[in-house]
């Protein structure tokens, strides 16, 4: 899958757990946490994301992110090494 489609992704999931945010113009370099979203959101986003992903990622992993970028990027790593 393709970076812009797993960015459009976590848009997706992060708007359906914080609906405030649905006119929000997302930017890889914000953090989900600087969106209002604590720690129990960003685990249901993630939760969400790996779902829609069909992968199994350690959390561990996901929580190391700086930003929405780096989530992408790590995204989009597991899903080449899943195809």
């Amino acid at each position: 899958m393709e970076k812009k489609a797993i960015f459009e992704l976590v848009v997706e999931h992060t708007c359906a757990v914080i609906p405030a945010l649905k006119s929000h113009l997302f930017q890889p370099e914000e953090t989900l946490k600087e969106l209002g979203a604590n720690s129990l959101d960003r685990t249901d986003i993630l939760d969400n994301l790996m779902e829609s992903l069909s992968l199994d990622i350690p959390r561990v992993e996901l929580f190391g992110t700086g930003n929405i970028g780096e989530l992408v990027e790590l995204l989009h790593q597991y899903t080449l090494k899943c195809s």
